[in-house]
């Protein structure tokens, strides 16, 4: 096994990643993502270095690197444009978007622009079904996308235009989100919305109805001031508290929608 030719300072990061876990090999994923930073894909000579710290062969290595897709082994763009086509944001007009972006950017699937600024790819959801059709920018969100939003934001990103995701940061370049991926912070964890309606309608519910969590194994209990007898009290009183939240929820639900049923024919009848 040759000697890796990465630089110094990337090898030295690897070696830090390392540190952070108990078992060396646990540190390959974030290994790989700090690679993508320095190279802008896996390389031939990344694999190699991530073997020699690890004390793996090359091929175990790129067992990892080429199951899981978020590892390119082929230069990627400034901007990795993500558009989810899975099932729900496909129905809801990812497809339509994905179809609009290769027309308009010329290029399919897994290709970048000739001016090396996006590179475009339809993703097998991420995970932002609430807010369908979503597209990602080195892996921000961009939510309930349309073709023309979608478009403009491609055009943002390739003149320079400084881009904020939904619910999240300020989007920079595709390396730096990688070394983000790999362990080194860079100081963008608070900027923006971390959440969005969709995801805060739980707690206005409760705020609107007056519900509360149930107390914490440390916590006294709310009617005794006594703390728990043990970890299974609270388990249970947790499971209860849930089963008559989930219930509160039902009934409402059915006082919305009054009191129609269904037939086994198919046909709507008023209940009794």
């Amino acid at each position: 096994m040759t000697e890796s030719t990465l630089p110094a300072e990337t090898v030295a990061a690897m070696q830090e990643i390392v540190a952070r876990y108990p078992h060396p090999r646990s540190a390959l994923l974030p290994m790989l993502h700090l690679v993508q930073s320095v190279e802008g894909r896996v390389t031939a000579r990344g694999i190699e270095a991530c073997a020699l710290v690890l004390g793996i062969s090359s091929a175990e290595v790129s067992g990892v690197a080429t199951f899981y897709t978020m590892y390119k082994r082929h230069p990627v763009g400034d901007y990795h444009v993500g558009v989810c086509t899975n099932t729900l944001c496909a129905v809801m007009g990812g497809d339509a978007i994905f179809d609009r972006l290769k027309d308009h950017l010329g290029i399919g699937n897994d290709e970048t622009t000739a001016d090396r600024k996006i590179t475009l790819e339809h993703v097998e959801c991420n995970a932002a079904c609430d807010y369908a059709p979503v597209v990602m920018v080195n892996w921000e969100f961009f939510d309930n996308q349309t073709p023309e939003s979608a478009t403009q934001l491609v055009d943002d990103l390739r003149a320079g235009v400084e881009v904020r995701a939904t619910r999240g940061a300020r989007v920079g370049a595709w390396r730096e989100a990688e070394r983000v991926l790999a362990g080194f912070p860079d100081d963008r964890a608070d900027e923006g919305p971390a959440a969005g309606p969709a995801s805060l309608v739980g707690l206005r519910l409760a705020h609107e109805r007056g519900w509360t969590a149930p107390p914490g194994e440390d916590s006294r209990d709310a009617d005794t001031g006594s703390q728990p007898a043990h970890p299974t009290a609270a388990s249970e009183r947790a499971d209860t508290h849930r089963a008559e939240s989930e219930t509160k929820v039902a009934d409402a639900q059915g006082d919305a929608q009054g009191s129609m049923s269904v037939d086994r024919d198919g046909e709507r009848r008023d209940g009794a």
